[in-house]
């Protein structure tokens, strides 16, 4: 995943999405255990990951604060 990251968290869902690029035309991969890949169906890349009971999976780690927007960006110098 290369660019500007989105992440969704629904609270009362307790639901982690993290995103980029266009999710038009994309699909999602049961990894299981509630995760899923979200793949883009041309080139196969992807393009996000979906987390549900993302609170619960991660109560003893301290300081996540959702919502939250952040980019990557890689350049080689």
């Amino acid at each position: 995943m290369e660019g500007e990251m989105n992440i969704y968290y629904d609270e009362e869902g307790d639901f982690l999405e993290i995103t980029s690029g266009d999710l038009s035309n994309t699909y999602s991969k049961n990894l299981g255990d509630g995760v899923f890949e979200i793949i883009d169906e041309k080139t196969g890349e992807v393009k996000g990951i979906s987390v549900f009971k993302f609170k619960s999976r991660t109560r003893d780690l301290k300081g996540i604060s959702l919502p939250f927007k952040f980019s990557i960006s890689s350049k080689i110098i």
